[in-house]
């Protein structure tokens, strides 16, 4: 009689862990998904910039959902091609907050589409983390808004580290009228003179011209030392062909809005010699074997270029804003908007592209100036300096 009531105990447990099994798989079947949106400047004059975040965010969220998702919520991408343009990235940030209803907004290619939607996301209360460079998306602390990419302080803190090591004393600023370009402007008249530097020629143009000599002769008659051309886009590339054909023999440095091979294509030989702190991915190869981003930076720069050919700056991004989301949803056990958020903000020691991030209340990007390198380039090619 013990034998079959013994039994009979057997199989009642190994039906509760049947059930219990069928039950947990059920719910993980049906978890519901986490819906990522994104703004990103895809076509227009920002392309070099989106084209690769798009890709990165596209490449990375099928190997997520092919391996189960996040704890069992598989991602929903929603993208929405902005151009490069603030009405549009206004519209479609409403759409996806209403229509859509994502749990979480990546993108803003660009600081004047990121600045644009600032005011919605923090209204609508949805997580937001920018792919763009102006320091005014993170500071002032905005609680709903992060992002990845360098500031343009820091850019310019490193540029003009650069120059002082060199003896540089006096230069000759240009930049384009974009929001990245004007924010990167402020912030290099603010910096220069903390590093014993004045700025002799402050001259501007528009990022569609296709001729900036006039503003370079100004230039040339100055008694400048080098010449820093903060912007990104076809213009940068404009420039540095027109100082050549001038004949002007000065250093030039660029910012990191042109960390990218597209910027070399286009400037051809005239690139060679121009300095620009970037996020270390362009110089994976030629990191130090005991640097602790090389093997993440070499495995997302492998990935990348076997599917879509050189990587760049602006699809590491990408990547880190959306690896970012991924380790903050696994810490939160959910897909709650609120919570989704206060773990992006515990971010700390996440080793992404653009450095080792540590984020908290009072910083939404979580980098320092070691994060940037110092690069030149060198018969069409990256080559790290320190």
């Amino acid at each position: 009689m013990r034998f079959f009531k013994n039994i009979i105990t057997l199989l009642s447990v190994f039906s509760m862990i049947f059930l219990t099994g069928t039950t947990m798989a059920q719910a993980k079947a049906k978890a519901k998904p986490l819906k990522i949106g994104s703004i990103l400047a895809v076509t227009g004059p920002a392309s070099f910039l989106g084209d690769p975040e798009l890709k990165t965010l596209k490449m990375y969220i099928a190997e997520i959902n092919a391996k189960g998702g996040i704890n069992g919520h598989k991602i929903e991408f929603v993208h929405y091609d902005t151009k490069g343009k603030a009405k549009e990235a206004k519209n479609f940030v409403n759409r996806l907050i209403k229509k859509d209803k994502v749990d979480i907004i990546i993108g803003g290619t660009t600081s004047g589409n990121s600045l644009a939607v600032i005011d919605l996301v923090q209204r609508a209360k949805v997580p937001f983390i920018s792919l763009a460079g102006s320091i005014k998306i993170v500071e002032p602390v905005k609680k709903w808004v992060f992002k990845t990419p360098h500031t343009d302080k820091m850019a310019a803190e490193k540029i003009f580290t650069d120059m002082k090591k060199r003896g540089i004393k006096k230069v000759a600023l240009i930049t384009g009228n974009g929001g990245f370009d004007k924010s990167g402007r402020a912030q290099c008249l603010a910096m220069a003179p903390k590093y014993g530097i004045k700025i002799v020629a402050d001259e501007q143009y528009d990022n569609a011209d296709t001729d900036m000599t006039t503003q370079l002769t100004k230039i040339r008659a100055t008694d400048a030392q080098a010449i820093l051309n903060f912007g990104f886009g076809k213009a940068p590339a404009i420039v540095a062909k027109n100082i050549k054909q001038l004949g002007i023999k000065l250093p030039v440095y660029e910012s990191h809005g042109v960390a990218s091979k597209k910027f070399i294509e286009l400037a051809g030989a005239a690139a060679n010699g121009i300095r620009l702190p970037a996020a270390a991915l362009i110089v994976a190869d030629q990191l130090p074997a005991n640097d602790p981003q090389k093997k993440v930076l070499l495995a997302y720069k492998k990935k990348f270029e076997a599917k879509y050919g050189p990587v760049s700056t602006f699809g590491g991004h990408a990547y880190d804003a959306l690896f970012i989301t991924v380790d903050a949803v696994k810490r939160a056990g959910s897909i709650d908007r609120a919570k989704i958020r206060d773990e992006i903000e515990k971010t700390h020691g996440f080793v992404g592209t653009g450095g080792i991030f540590n984020m908290s209340p009072t910083d939404h990007l979580g980098l320092n100036l070691s994060a940037f390198k110092m690069i030149e380039i060198q018969n069409g090619n990256w080559k790290l300096l320190y």
